[in-house]
């Protein structure tokens, strides 16, 4: 049976100079080698829970723990064990592809051998090997989600943390984008992902929770939770489980 990639237990937190807790008694568990989705509404506590996850979060309560290591109390070497793919880019816009992954690769403590072989795949695999040399800043949006995720993976994660990772980029980056990763998934990476973009979820994701007001209100398969709302789609499912009032103020 396999082990928990993420274990979250009684999780507390709060941010500086707010009152109200986003997160109280929190337990979610995600087995290792899912293709988990998280979703809620806007606000709801998904990016901040997933700050939490990777560390860039102190939380006041609780325990995260990846593939059994409790992450406050081991940032550095469980660093090695996850990827993350922020929603915001995060390279040099100055340097090319090859460069920022040259970077971030030695950051990560590769060897410059295991650098430039990682380098030369996933320039490849993700359709960059053309413009390695250019600047990233000329790069249209889904070019730069490409690298974002290149530079996610160039350590060969256990756990990938995708924040909405195809944001604002044409159907062939984002199918480009989907493919790799369920192409990294059959390799042994359990992913862990949250989007607004439900139908490409729907695709993706093979264990879903729904998070609302710091809560978790739904966690199992997706054909489960449809079977048992009886809903036929994520977005249905979304819209019933967390209402329809407008969620994006």
């Amino acid at each position: 049976m396999n082990q928990a990639a993420v274990r979250i237990s009684s999780l507390g937190f709060t941010y500086p100079r707010q009152q109200a807790a986003c997160f109280s008694n929190l337990n979610l568990e995600v087995t290792q080698g899912e293709r988990f989705g998280l979703f809620g509404p806007n606000g709801a506590g998904k990016t901040t829970l997933m700050n939490c996850m990777t560390g860039l979060l102190n939380y006041q309560q609780g325990s995260v723990q990846l593939l059994g290591h409790e992450i406050a109390h081991h940032k550095k070497s469980i660093n090695r064990l996850f990827g993350f793919v922020p929603q915001d880019f995060s390279f040099y816009q100055e340097l090319s592809p090859a460069e920022n992954l040259a970077f971030f690769g030695a950051w990560a403590g590769l060897g410059k051998s295991e650098i430039k072989t990682k380098t030369d795949e996933l320039l490849e695999i993700l359709g960059l090997t053309d413009v390695r040399k250019k600047k990233v800043q000329e790069f249209s949006g889904g070019m730069k989600r490409r690298v974002n995720l290149a530079i996610g993976v160039i350590h060969n994660p256990q756990i990938l943390f995708l924040d909405e990772p195809t944001v604002g980029v044409d159907v062939h980056s984002r199918h480009a984008i989907i493919h790799y990763l369920k192409q990294l998934n059959e390799n042994g990476t359990t992913l862990i992902y949250t989007s607004h973009q439900l139908s490409e979820a729907e695709d993706l994701c093979n264990k879903v929770a729904l998070i609302d007001d710091g809560r978790i209100i739904a966690h199992d398969t997706l054909e489960q939770l449809m079977f048992d709302h009886k809903e036929d789609g994520l977005e249905g499912l979304f819209i019933n489980l967390t209402g329809k009032s407008f969620r994006d103020s």
